[in-house]
């Protein structure tokens, strides 16, 4: 089945990332903003608890919307909310404020309130760039309700679905260069970073895919969207390299898929069968064996000779063993970059308030570029933020029974290298 297509008011780029080369503007200049939002956020969100499911308050308040009464009583147990301002703000937003400052100015032109159009509050005035910024950033970031962000915020539901709304698309159109495959130079500084860490000559990145939970209406219920575990979700698919940087993202199909036809749909996979993509120099090992470009991923995908997968069975050699420790080591970059991304952007993982599927490919694309500017910044998610457990707990998928006779070929070249490089073999040179 085609992946999910969307009726936009904007003209959109596809969701697969491969093409996109847009290049930042590292002389940008950041605009000073409206800082009145977050000290009156701080002052009445500071003395909370934070859970993992996002913001609860630590004592009854209610907060008014014309008639309507919100009353919250929480008595979740959570993570005290840092003292230090700083701290406290990264702990909300999952950016520090330069990175803030950042993102504010890339969605600035877009997000500039105008009235009669323009976003208010509850008193009446217009939202500044920075205020409505922090509104969708705490959304994505929490996952919580809709009702609940505006309630923290001062605002109401209907302001804080717009804004969030406006957010996601400008960042799609306007942050995409934050999410590219590289280009020969950088990408020789990840093979060299890579095999430096894993041993693996030319391996260009890892991969993985993890389902994202959502909901769709009833009149609309459809078998190609209930997955293995009865839940209708939909596929992200992420390529990342040694920083846990996302370099390629496929999303928009169907969750019942499984990852082997998940990734025979993407252009990620026509590009490599094309020779477009991973078509670098060419290793030659000391044991006189051709290496092309290749990434790394689970047995759930098949063995290519872009694609390498590890060996199964018991009873293993010990050349074999080494090198899935190896190629072990090398994929869970790829799974710990999707534990960040939901763990730090919680409206990937919430069950609760899931997005519909109109709108989550965007919301998924958003939350990678997010996922990436941070890296981009020199800043770091806080260490407590990424899940705990696998990023698709619950799933189980079974090995792939492809298997490419030239991959086979390639794997065993590398298996050959790792063990002699371990060993200290020789090699005869005749």
């Amino acid at each position: 089945m085609a992946p999910l297509k969307k009726g936009k008011k904007l003209k959109r780029k596809p969701r697969d990332r491969s093409k996109l080369s847009e290049k930042p503007n590292p002389h940008l200049e950041l605009k000073a903003g409206d800082t009145e939002w977050w000290y009156t956020f701080w002052h009445k969100n500071g003395s909370a608890t934070d859970s993992a499911d996002g913001l609860t308050l630590g004592k009854e308040t209610d907060f008014r919307f014309g008639e309507l009464v919100i009353d919250f009583v929480h008595t979740v147990i959570g993570h005290a909310i840092p003292s230090d301002e700083d701290e406290a703000f990264k702990y909300f937003f999952r950016v520090s404020k330069k990175t803030f400052e950042y993102i504010c100015s890339i969605v600035r032109e877009d997000l500039v309130s105008r009235p009669p159009s323009g976003l208010i509050n509850i008193e009446g005035r217009l939202l500044s760039v920075e205020k409505q910024v922090a509104i969708a950033m705490r959304r994505l970031a929490s996952g919580e309700s809709q009702v609940s962000v505006g309630a923290a915020f001062g605002v109401g539901q209907s302001t804080v679905s717009q804004v969030t709304w406006r957010f996601i698309e400008s960042m799609e159109e306007r942050a995409r260069h934050h999410l590219r495959w590289p280009d020969a130079d950088r990408m020789e500084e990840v093979k060299t970073q890579l095999e430096t860490a894993f041993g693996l000559p030319n391996c260009c990145g890892a991969i993985d895919a993890t389902h994202v939970i959502m909901t769709l209406p009833a009149v609309e219920s459809s078998d190609d969207w209930c997955d293995q575990e009865s839940n209708y979700s939909m596929f992200l698919q992420g390529i990342v390299d040694h920083e846990l940087r996302f370099l390629d993202v496929v999303t928009g199909f169907p969750g019942s898929m499984n990852i082997a036809r998940l990734l025979r749909c993407s252009v990620f996979f026509k590009l490599c069968e094309s020779g477009k993509r991973l078509n670098g120099p060419v290793k030659m090992t000391r044991e006189k064996s051709e290496i092309h470009e290749f990434i790394v991923g689970e047995a759930t995908y098949p063995l290519l000779p872009w694609l390498m997968t590890p060996y199964e069975g018991k009873n293993l050699p010990a050349p074999i063993l080494d090198f899935n420790a190896k190629q072990k080591a090398a994929r869970l970059l790829a799974a710990r970059a999707l534990l960040q991304l939901k763990g730090g952007w919680r409206i990937l993982h919430k069950v609760m308030w899931r997005p519909d599927k109109h709108k989550l490919p965007s919301i998924i694309i958003v939350c990678c570029l997010l996922h990436n500017i941070i890296i981009d910044m020199g800043d770091k998610l806080n260490a407590d933020v990424a899940l705990l457990n696998h990023h698709d707990a619950g799933y189980r998928e079974s090995s792939s029974q492809h298997v490419d006779p030239r991959g086979k070929t390639v794997r065993e070249a590398l298996t050959k290298h790792l063990h002699c490089s371990d060993s200290s073999c020789q090699v005869n040179s005749a």
